[in-house]
């Protein structure tokens, strides 16, 4: 019995298996290359959120700053607000006694 040869189709190299390695090589060389370049455009764009991150992160410290500033020129204007406001109260206190005083009603302290 006599065996029938297989016929390669139009789409596969005819030759030996080194055509068809050599043809592999070349096609997995240029995915090769088209990785590389995928990778590099990754890594540009990598850098770039790099710098906008770094950017941001600069912008925000130095906010922080000066919202920690202000806080503090708040804290210390609220401190001497309490200070007055204190005087004040123990002057409205003390009113009616100078009233009295000024008037003629002294009053006796037990």
């Amino acid at each position: 019995m006599q065996t029938k040869r297989r016929v390669p189709k139009k789409s596969e190299p005819q030759g030996n298996g080194l055509e068809r390695l050599i043809e592999l090589q070349a096609l997995m060389q240029m995915q090769i290359t088209k990785a590389d370049e995928r990778m590099a455009r990754w890594d540009e764009r990598m850098a770039r959120s790099d710098e906008r991150f770094a950017k941001l992160e600069q912008e925000l410290t130095e906010r922080f700053a000066r919202i920690d500033e202000r806080f503090a020129r708040i804290d210390e204007r609220f401190a001497h607000i309490e200070q007055v406001l204190g005087s004040v109260v123990r002057m409205i206190e003390a009113l009616p006694d100078a009233v009295r005083e000024k008037i003629g009603f002294a009053t006796v302290k037990p």
